[in-house]
């Protein structure tokens, strides 16, 4: 179903009117095609039109902005106040440099406060809407005011005959100088996402970086299973340990291994066959903790005293893991002494990921040595542009993946 200008559109401060008649404008050549109207496609959209650009923006679902709009629980996390190249994952780690100092979170956020739209920070420097995550949608539609949006539309080809492409729609053929393929990677399936980009690279002769989830739970044998039994929806704050890198934030056990923010965020760096150590007390010295509570209460059970830092049904299955249960009086500091590594360096080696069902972006994904640091476009193919998660650049959990898609979309919407 196309989008096409409204008479009254300079009163209303959505930038569309969603056209019920059908109707396709005569004009099939444009300065600008770009694919993909979520985040990175409406950001560089808005770009190459207030610089003048002739542009068409294809989306194949029903409406643009689909993960804005259920991203951060639906108040739209759009982007971290501490965001820099050390928050993000890819071959080449310098790469997204210069796109992200050419348009910072600090850019973004003016932009946001220019729409007068509120917003909060919370803990790890994640800015959200106060409001509906549309807001953000709306915004980027406003800013790109002159582009025309069709969305519901399955592109099935595209060439590069001269300077000039052809994509080739179930809602006719387009030509263009200069072609932008934001349409993402392959998580969250339900919601669209595809590995058409990977399709197109290779097409045009371009190296992909295998595509893997990223930001997924992680997943455990049935052996492993069996001794969680008890614990799905049991949360504590942990610290994730993968060689070097570690991270921490809330822990979360499920009913089929192990999520939450920090399990998340190390799932970025984790390989089949690895394994994490987790610290379910991080800011706790236990094994002082427990010989402190051994001489106040000697006749307390050491699961008891357990529970007063862990939720019970944790502290009495790490008690058991470490076979390790009776009276404080009755047990050695070196079975303390186990108990607490048990609890604060607990190995595991997941047997897996929840998938591209469940992870919120892709690691991986265009090869950043085929593309222009500064403007995203392919080196070998003049006029062809990636950008957003399609590229192999990947954000830390917390508002770093969204501002990726703001300052790659700037960068290839200034140079288009």
């Amino acid at each position: 179903m196309p989008i096409t200008r409204s008479a009254d559109q300079a009163a209303t401060p959505r930038l569309y009117r969603w056209a019920d008649t059908g109707y396709i404008s005569p004009m099939q050549d444009y300065d600008v095609i770009i694919i993909g109207a979520g985040a990175a496609g409406l950001m560089c959209a808005g770009e190459a039109v207030k610089r003048g650009r002739n542009v068409l923006l294809l989306e194949r679902a029903k409406a643009p902005g689909q993960k804005i709009r259920i991203s951060g629980g639906g108040r739209a996390n759009f982007t971290n106040i501490h965001t820099g190249p050390d928050n993000f994952l890819s071959d080449n780690p310098r790469f997204c440099i210069s796109a992200l100092k050419g348009y910072s979170q600090h850019d973004f956020t003016a932009l946001v406060e220019k729409h007068g739209i509120a917003y909060n920070q919370r803990g790890l420097g994640q800015l959200f809407c106060n409001g509906p995550a549309q807001q953000i949608t709306d915004m980027l539609l406003a800013e790109a005011i002159g582009a025309e949006l069709r969305v519901s539309i399955d592109v099935t080809k595209i060439r590069k005959i001269g300077d000039e492409f052809t994509v080739e729609t179930d809602g006719g053929s387009f030509k263009s100088a200069a072609l932008v393929i934001a349409t993402g990677g392959p998580s969250i399936p339900k919601m669209g996402s595809s590995r058409f980009a990977y399709k197109i690279a290779k097409q045009f002769g371009l190296k992909v970086i295998e595509p893997r989830p990223g930001l997924v739970p992680l997943t455990f044998d049935a052996e492993m299973l069996a001794k969680l039994e008890g614990l799905s929806g049991v949360s504590v704050d942990a610290k994730a340990k993968l060689g070097k890198i570690e991270f921490t934030e809330a822990l979360l056990f499920t009913h089929r291994g192990l999520s939450g923010p920090v399990i998340l965020q190390i799932s970025s760096y984790w390989h089949a066959g690895d394994e994490i150590i987790l610290n379910l007390l991080p800011d706790i010295d236990l094994f002082a903790h427990l010989k402190s509570a051994k001489q106040a209460q000697p006749k307390r059970e050491v699961q008891t005293a357990l529970s007063e830092i862990l939720p019970k049904q944790l502290a009495v299955k790490m008690a058991e893991w470490a076979m390790c249960d009776g009276r404080l009086a009755d047990l050695p500091d070196k079975k303390l002494r186990a108990l607490a590594d048990h609890i604060t360096a607990w190995r595991v080696t997941p047997n897996g990921t929840e998938g591209e069902r469940t992870a919120e972006v892709t690691i991986g994904g265009i090869d950043t040595k085929e593309l222009s640091s500064k403007t995203m476009e392919v080196g070998s193919v003049p006029g062809l542009y990636f950008i957003g998660e399609a590229v192999d650049v990947t954000g830390h959990l917390g508002g770093f993946n969204f501002q990726w898609a703001w300052a790659s979309g700037y960068a290839a919407g200034q140079a288009v």
